[in-house]
C-alpha cells in the first residue's frame, strides 16, 4: 500500500508539472491546427464569417501557378541548405573531433546560431549589396564584376541558403559532434590495427555509425528549411520576379496581405502534409531505429 500511494502521489505531482506545457501545446499547436483545417474548407477574410465551400481552395491550388512556383523554388532552397549545410556541419564536427574538444571553440561555431534570424539576414543584406557591399568591393578590387547576389534571378536562392548555412551550420555541426563522441574508440583501434586508412574509416565505420544522428539532423533541417521565412522577407521579398517566393512567404502574403484566410490555409494544410510524408519517408527509408554497432 506505502508503495502504490507513493506512485500516485508521483504520478500528480508529475501531472502538476506536465500541466503548463499541455496547456501551451494544445492552445498554440493543437488548437491553431485544428482551426486551419477547418478555415482551410471555408472562404475567410478578417471582414466576414467562415463561409464553408468545400474543396474549392484545393482545386484552385491545383492551377494556381504561383502556389507552384512556389514549391518549386522552396525544394530548390531545401536541396541546396541542407546538403551544404550537413556536409560543412559533418566536416567541422570532424575537425573538432580530431583537432580539440575546447568548450571555446564549441561556443565560437554555435555563436552566429545565437544571432536573431532578422538580423543575420540584414547583416548579409548589406555586406551583399550591389553598389556598397564589402563583398562586391573585395570581387571590384580583384578585377571581378560585382555580383546583384538578391537582384539575379540565379543568384538569389543559393544567396539566401548560403546565408542559413552560415547561421545554422555549427549548430549542426554541434549535433554531429555529440553523436561522434557517442561511437566507442575501440571501433576505431580496431580499424587501425586492421591497416585501415582514414577516409576508409570514415566512410565505413564514422559515417554509419552516425546514421542515427544524421537522421535526427537530416529531419530536422528538413523541416526548417521547409519554414524558410524571414530571411526572404527581409531580403528580397520574394523577388526577384518570383525566384525567391517560397512557400511560407506565399501564405503570408495570402493570408495578411490580401487577407486570403481560407486559401492560406489550405496552402498551410497541404504543407503540413508534404513535411509529414517526407519525414516519415526519411526515418522508414534511412532506418532511424536502428544501429550499425552491434
Amino acid at each position: 500500500m506505502p508503495r502504490k500511494r507513493r506512485s500516485l502521489g508521483d504520478l500528480k505531482v508529475a501531472m502538476i508539472f506536465l500541466a503548463p506545457a499541455t496547456l501551451g501545446f494544445v492552445v498554440f499547436y493543437i488548437w491553431p491546427t485544428l482551426r486551419g483545417a477547418y478555415l482551410s474548407f471555408t472562404e475567410y477574410s478578417l471582414l466576414q464569417a467562415p463561409n464553408f465551400n468545400g474543396l474549392a481552395n484545393y482545386e484552385r491550388m491545383v492551377q494556381d501557378s504561383l502556389f507552384w512556383n512556389a514549391l518549386v523554388v522552396t525544394v530548390e532552397y531545401v536541396v541546396i541548405n541542407i546538403g551544404v549545410q550537413t556536409v560543412l556541419a559533418v566536416g567541422i564536427a570532424m575537425l573538432m573531433y580530431r583537432l580539440t574538444h575546447s568548450i571555446t571553440v564549441r561556443a565560437v561555431v554555435l555563436l552566429p546560431y545565437l544571432v536573431a534570424n532578422v538580423v543575420v539576414a540584414l547583416v548579409w543584406y548589406w555586406m551583399l549589396d550591389f553598389q556598397v557591399g564589402i563583398v562586391n568591393q573585395g570581387l571590384t578590387w580583384l578585377g571581378i564584376d560585382p555580383v546583384a547576389f538578391f537582384g539575379e534571378s540565379q543568384w538569389a536562392i543559393p544567396t539566401i541558403a548560403g546565408i542559413n548555412v552560415w547561421r545554422h551550420m555549427g549548430y549542426t555541426a554541434l549535433l554531429v559532434f555529440a553523436g561522434l563522441q557517442m561511437i566507442p574508440k575501440y571501433v576505431y583501434e580496431a580499424a587501425e590495427v586492421d591497416g585501415s586508412t582514414e577516409w576508409k574509416t570514415f566512410w565505413r565505420i564514422t559515417l554509419p555509425l552516425l546514421r542515427p544522428v544524421l537522421v535526427m539532423v537530416l529531419v530536422v533541417t528538413m523541416i526548417g528549411s521547409f519554414q524558410i521565412f524571414d530571411t526572404v522577407a527581409v531580403t528580397t521579398a520574394g523577388g526577384p520576379i518570383n525566384a525567391t517566393r517560397v512557400i511560407y512567404y506565399y501564405i503570408f502574403e495570402r493570408a495578411f496581405t490580401r487577407f486570403d484566410f481560407g486559401y492560406a490555409s489550405a496552402m498551410a494544410m497541404v504543407l503540413f502534409a508534404i513535411l509529414a510524408v517526407v519525414s516519415l519517408l526519411q526515418l522508414r527509408l534511412l532506418r532511424a531505429k536502428e544501429s550499425d554497432l552491434a
